[in-house]
């Protein structure tokens, strides 16, 4: 086998390599969103990153866009067809029914990991992109809705971008609602089959109300003329908006409705929720849920209530103002080869106590002290064979340039104090 040139060491496209500041911001969205779901009693589920690819075709459907144009799905060795996750609900559903969970509803999880869409890479949005989402499943009260929105909220004022992004909120209604309203859509878009466009003639026969999602220019014309959803709802399906409307207002939490806001698979139901901003282009949703009541019936389970929402987490890193800062280090710079022996011993001490620490492997002083600068340190150690004879060190403020000399067992109290 031949070796490829170096050029072609490259990442494939649509995927990207996360460290630096990058990286600061990701794994801050995720812990801060972790740290949020654990108010809310919400435990953590991690699941394959790959499922045998019926979990995804049962749930998504045959006809979806994600299944039927986006799906990494392959053939693996065995012969089993299996599907990189392009979402996680599916995957957190099926966990569920496969360790007969359900006895102990309701249940609240939340989960962050990577999904994987074969699509036009665009900003925030990659073919290998990561996911925060959070699922409450067995709850079909209306409190449940207001919750999971609660949480997504609580969660973008954490990360400090609540006043970038706004929530545009729907109902789909109950199942009868929901297929009244089909069928009124159905009655009118017929009128005008031919006007709309390739994609949205295909969803008329299969997923009419992802018509709603298009954004077509000419599909939007007709669209604006649909018969509105909330006409067909019944007295059920208007309280039970009603109660989550009340709610979120209790919470002080602002909305916009939006009655073209939809899910356009069947097992969808009552609310439909998105938080949006313009600060990332065409592409605005940065957290997107609903309730999803009919979804383990997909999977071949019993009725079962359930809400949830999905976050990028590239998405929700490019609002963060700045890279969140991490601890400086304190700089260990020995000074001839007894003093390297001890700073290991010193740095194993130092890291026990939790003071982070930079170790240079080599260099002279002046050396160890440009590259503490470089790591951003503002305290240094230092010390030789007269330090170490005394049993103490030399410990220097990088910022004043202020050097006092400090006994080796008091060194960790006096680190803590200053830093």
């Amino acid at each position: 086998m031949h070796a490829r040139p170096y050029m072609q060491l490259r990442s494939p496209r649509g995927t990207h390599d996360i460290f630096g500041d990058d990286a600061l911001r990701h794994r801050h969205v995720v812990e801060r969103a972790r740290a949020v779901a654990a108010l809310y009693g919400y435990a953590e589920m991690a699941t394959p990153i790959f499922e045998f690819t019926g979990v995804f075709a049962r749930s998504l459907g045959e006809t979806s866009d994600v299944v039927s144009k986006e799906m990494y799905s392959f053939t693996d060795r065995g012969g089993e067809e299996i599907t990189l996750r392009p979402e996680n609900t599916a995957s957190v559903m099926r966990a569920i029914l496969q360790h007969g969970l359900l006895q102990q509803a309701p249940l609240r999880f939340f989960y962050a990991g990577p999904m994987f869409r074969y699509e036009r890479p665009q900003r925030g949005r990659l073919r290998q992109f990561h996911q925060i989402g959070a699922e409450l499943v067995g709850a079909p009260e209306p409190l449940a809705d207001i919750e999971i929105i609660a949480i997504g909220q609580h969660v973008l004022a954490e990360l400090g971008i609540a006043d970038q992004v706004k929530l545009q909120l729907n109902s789909l209604g109950d199942p009868t609602s929901r297929g009244a309203y089909r069928d009124a859509l159905v009655a009118y878009l017929e009128r005008y089959r031919d006007e709309l466009s390739e994609d949205s003639q295909r969803r008329l026969e299969r997923n009419p109300m992802r018509i709603l999602d298009s954004k077509d220019g000419r599909d939007r014309e007709i669209i604006d003329g649909a018969p509105p959803l909330a006409a067909h709802y019944n007295d059920a399906s208007r309280a039970f908006f009603d109660a989550v409307l009340e709610g979120l207002g209790r919470l002080g939490i602002a909305f916009e409705l939006d009655p073209t806001l939809v899910r356009g698979l069947d097992y969808y139901t009552h609310t439909a929720f998105e938080f949006t901003t313009d600060a990332l282009g065409a592409q605005g949703a940065v957290i997107a849920g609903g309730r999803y009541d009919g979804l383990m019936e997909q999977l071949g389970g019993h009725s079962t209530p359930g809400i949830g929402w999905a976050a990028g987490i590239e998405r929700l890193a490019l609002l963060l103002a700045d890279a969140p800062a991490t601890p400086a280090p304190v700089a260990l710079v020995p000074i001839g080869p007894a003093a390297e022996l001890e700073a290991l011993l010193l740095a194993a001490r130092l890291r026990e106590a939790g003071i982070a620490c930079d170790l240079a492997f080599k260099g002279k002083p002046g050396q160890r002290m440009k590259r503490a600068d470089r790591l951003g340190a503002e305290r240094a150690v230092v010390f030789g064979d007269d330090e170490l004879a005394a049993g103490s060190v030399q410990l220097r403020d990088l910022g004043t340039g202020q050097q006092v000399e400090v006994a080796g067992g008091e060194l960790v109290a006096r680190l803590k104090a200053t830093l």
